[in-house]
């Protein structure tokens, strides 16, 4: 079959550069080390932009990188407007940009408005009286008669989420760990602060902002016991499992403030916010929360990001939650990222992950919506094996062995193969180099074309140059065999058939007459009457 790459609906140079947008994710503490202390930093990071550029997206998301006392690795921040020196300096973060900008690079950068650290200025203010000028920045309130916490709340990352604290002589909330206080969103000070921060970082120059943990900015005023889970078939491996979170979370107010953050974003040229959300109301707060006009831009939820198996049914459902109608907000997917174990390890057995690979970068590629791609993706790196005397996440050595946690999706970028370390550091590294890592390091897949690497930057390239892939509206067949998505991206002239083989065996289906196959992994030959395993394909109309 004639193999056929072309644009089938250029780009609009006038639009908005992050709809449909490629976005690569950085984890800095495991990007590259610079200075040889095993944690990656800014400096590594800007030494390898052109690794990044070469893939052809059009921006990178960096996780924090801000002054902290890492109990939560960076997510406990202890000063919003200024780098960790792990990290590097403000002025290696200039370079950063500089350097991305040059490159045609957008920098996105990881913000957390719903909590800080317990090191940070306001709360150690906050905790020494209750009538000092930032007593009410963070969430207090009093014991119940017999000291306990004052309603049943509990930790994401297990245990009450309440704190006591003996200067204060009251409990402070900490919806994840007791060293990461939450702010009180619901004060016009603090509300006043966060947006002194965003501006901060936006007169330095970033492209956007991911918000984390937003749903997690304001909690219920009256401090409402959440009711329990009573369904005995959900999955319960944490405190926090058993309870649905309708008051320490979500509250309406959000969508006011988020009003704010966008209404301030929108005075720089081309700003891009997106949101984090997930939990059990996770899509219906997506939607809130992007509504248009002057909301967020874009959110991504965890559709993907947990899920077990990849299925035809998910992608169809998660698709059918954002539709094209005008109404309803831009929609962003993720497969993996810091926080979820990788997809590969999730959704293909070992034999099977390097095909798979493949199939994953180009399935996400054809998707409706901006795209995250993160580090390693473009290897096909799976879960990282980490021995449990080195896991350094507080999750998943609160949680081990119930859950995979998250060390083995943020173990050090594999640059070298034979290098110390797989060319990250010089010393050993803040997780281990899983040696199947480094048997995909980029030197190893650099220059050959039939490298999974060598797929990612054809298949990132064919998405920047085809506005119907970035921006053309989705629409699933009818009637397709088990295991196998097929749907239309675009209409008339531009339409585009994709179709996917989810499954490790072949499937019976035939390419339609009159369509010409542009991009395709794993077809080992043609679709006259089946698909083989894994394999994926993007077809054309003349």
């Amino acid at each position: 079959m004639e193999m056929v790459v072309r644009s089938s609906a250029q780009p609009d140079p006038q639009g908005e550069w992050w709809r449909g947008a490629s976005i690569y994710q950085i984890y800095p503490r495991s990007y590259a080390d610079s200075n040889g202390d095993g944690i990656g930093d800014l400096p590594g990071i800007t030494a390898h932009l052109d690794h990044i550029a070469g893939l052809g997206v059009d921006a990178v998301w960096i996780s924090p990188f801000y002054k902290s006392p890492m109990a939560d690795f960076g997510y406990d921040v202890s000063d919003f407007c200024d780098v960790d020196p792990i990290f590097g300096t403000l002025a290696d973060f200039d370079a950063l940009m500089k350097r991305a900008h040059t490159l045609g690079l957008k920098v996105i950068i990881d913000q957390v408005y719903s909590h800080a650290s317990d090191q940070h200025a306001w709360f150690q203010e906050s905790r020494t009286s209750r009538d000092n000028d930032k007593a009410d920045w963070f969430v207090w309130a009093d014991a119940k008669p017999d000291g306990s916490p004052p309603n049943n709340w509990q930790s994401v990352f297990g245990g009450p989420a309440w704190t006591w604290d003996a200067r204060r002589g009251q409990y402070y909330l900490h919806n994840f760990l007791p060293q990461q206080p939450d702010l009180n969103v619901h004060n016009p000070a603090v509300q006043e602060a966060i947006l002194e921060t965003q501006k901060f970082w936006l007169d330095r120059g970033v492209d956007g902002i991911r918000l984390d943990a937003v749903n997690f900015m304001m909690h219920d005023l009256n401090m409402r016991d959440n009711p329990p889970v009573e369904d005995p078939s959900a999955k319960k491996t944490r405190p926090f499992d058993f309870q649905h979170h309708y008051y320490n979370q979500s509250h309406p107010a959000i969508v006011t403030f988020l009003e704010r953050l966008r209404a301030q974003a929108d005075s720089y040229p081309d700003c891009f916010l997106v949101a984090e959300v997930g939990g059990e109301r996770g899509q219906e707060e997506m939607a809130l929360y992007t509504t248009p006009p002057g909301r967020l831009h874009s959110a991504y939820g965890f559709n993907y990001l947990y899920a077990e198996t990849l299925t035809v049914d998910l992608i169809r459902k998660a698709t059918e939650l954002w539709p094209d109608d005008g109404k309803t907000g831009w929609p962003s997917w993720t497969f993996s990222n810091h926080d979820a174990p990788r997809a590969l390890s999730r959704w293909a057995s070992e034999a099977h992950q390097s095909t798979f690979a493949r199939l994953s970068l180009l399935l996400l590629a054809s998707l409706r919506g901006n795209i995250f791609i993160y580090q390693g993706e473009e290897l096909g790196l799976p879960q990282a094996n980490v021995p449990y005397d080195r896991l350094q996440d507080p999750e998943a050595i609160v949680n081990w062995p119930e859950t995979l946690g998250r060390d083995g999706a943020r173990t050090p970028m594999p640059w070298k193969k034979d290098a110390t370390h797989a060319g990250f550091s010089s010393v050993e590294p803040w997780l281990p180099v899983d040696d199947r890592h480094a048997a995909l390091a980029v030197d190893t897949q650099q220059d050959d074309p039939d490298s999974t690497l060598a797929i990612a930057r054809r298949i990132i390239a064919m998405r920047r140059d085809n506005r119907t892939l970035r921006e053309g509206a989705m629409r699933f067949f009818g009637e397709t065999p088990d295991q196998l998505a097929i749907f239309q991206r675009g209409t008339g002239h531009d339409a585009l058939l994709c179709a996917f083989n989810l499954s490790a065996e072949p499937v019976e289906w035939s390419l339609p007459a009159g369509w010409t196959i542009m991009e395709s992994v794993n077809l080992d030959g043609d679709t006259a009457t089946s698909l083989p395993p894994y394999a994926g394909l993007i077809a054309t109309h003349p």
